[in-house]
């Protein structure tokens, strides 16, 4: 509702400025208006005995006609130019691109996937058409129950990694298999609600509590509760599942906000989370929080996780390095560490690892 509001008021402030200067000018159109029919008046006094007095009354009733007519002729083509934009606007949207359909016949199996297995195939992606490829070329298996890293530097392709799994980017070649099923030919309502993310920047809704941890209703309140403990949130909000969250959960802390999150993934307990950077800003204590958690709930499932502190990944499987959009190193940490050649290893003794 205060989002709506906040919409409203935007629009109201919009419509205030545009009836301020439709109101200058008409003002000006008036004085101009009523110069000209001053300035007529001016000219039959003057050329008085030149111009029978029926002539003269016509001539001012026509001034004062067509400086009527003059102000409609302003008004509708400042009307006209702004339904102009709207159209322009309406025409601009009409053309983009949807998305693919959010279900798509057959449709895979209830319990797909039931290991979780993530294989890279030769796939690139373009932010849209027109660009470079942003990934390229990306070929990698993520086994059942990996924990896996993708570590890099800024603008190195990491997020996008991301952003390909869920298809939010489409492939302009090659492809990504779960559990040998191109995810290419699976819905993106499917495809999506099978796999988890846990953003660096926590996704809250106005609401309860309880609406923001199941937003779908799908769970009773003793699977909430059982959640809300396990994630250490019980005894933070007096209020229980009914505690109001505010639009960007701008009433809690950054912490618990990722908490919540967390609270989210625990509730689905899906064959696939992802960790995009998921705790960057939140302190240690929540941090470590949040490793033991993932390390007891999530240790049948597939976890992907967009590194930032590198000493949080350490115990991870698998570290895949990228540079520049390109795959350059995989392997363990430990093999990773003990050669002081890879950039994994620079980027440890950067962050003082070794």
């Amino acid at each position: 509702i205060d989002g709506f509001l906040t919409e409203v008021d935007k629009t109201q402030n919009c419509s205030f400025f545009l009836l301020i200067s439709k109101l200058w000018m008409i003002s000006r159109l008036d004085v101009i208006g009523c110069t000209m029919i001053l300035v007529t008046a001016f000219l039959i006094v003057y050329w008085r005995g030149q111009m029978a007095p029926g002539t003269a009354g016509v001539i001012l009733s026509y001034m004062l006609t067509s400086t009527f007519a003059f102000n409609n002729l302003i008004h509708f083509a400042a009307e006209a130019e702004a339904a102009i934009v709207s159209s322009e606007r309406v025409e601009e949207y009409s053309k983009i691109e949807g998305e693919a359909p959010r279900r798509v016949d057959p449709s895979p199996p209830e319990d797909w996937p039931q290991k979780g297995v993530i294989t890279f195939v030769n796939f690139s992606a373009r932010y849209r058409d027109g660009l470079g490829l942003c990934i390229r070329d990306v070929n990698l298996e993520f086994e059942a129950a990996e924990k896996v890293a993708i570590v890099g530097r800024t603008g190195a392709g990491k997020s996008t990694m991301t952003l390909a799994l869920f298809r939010i980017l489409e492939a302009a070649k090659g492809s990504i298999l779960i559990d040998n099923v191109d995810i290419s030919k699976v819905g993106l309502h499917d495809l999506r609600s099978k796999l988890t993310i846990i953003p660096q920047d926590a996704i809250l809704f106005s609401g309860t509590l309880r609406m923001n941890l199941d937003p779908e209703d799908q769970f009773e309140d003793i699977e909430l509760w059982d959640v809300l403990e396990r994630t250490k949130l019980k005894g933070r909000f007096p209020e229980g599942l009914e505690t109001p969250i505010s639009e960007g959960g701008h009433n809690i802390s950054v912490g618990q906000r990722q908490l919540v999150c967390l609270a989210r993934a625990v509730l689905k307990s899906t064959k696939i989370l992802i960790l995009d950077e998921a705790t960057a800003a939140v302190d240690v204590e929540t941090d470590a929080l949040i490793q033991r958690t993932i390390k007891t709930v999530f240790r049948d499932s597939t976890v992907l996780t967009i590194a930032h502190r590198l000493n949080t990944i350490l115990d991870s499987d698998k570290i895949v390095v990228m540079a520049d959009g390109e795959v350059i190193e995989v392997g363990s940490p430990a093999k990773l560490l003990a050669d002081p050649t890879t950039e994994f290893y620079s980027m440890a003794k950067e962050s003082g690892i070794v």
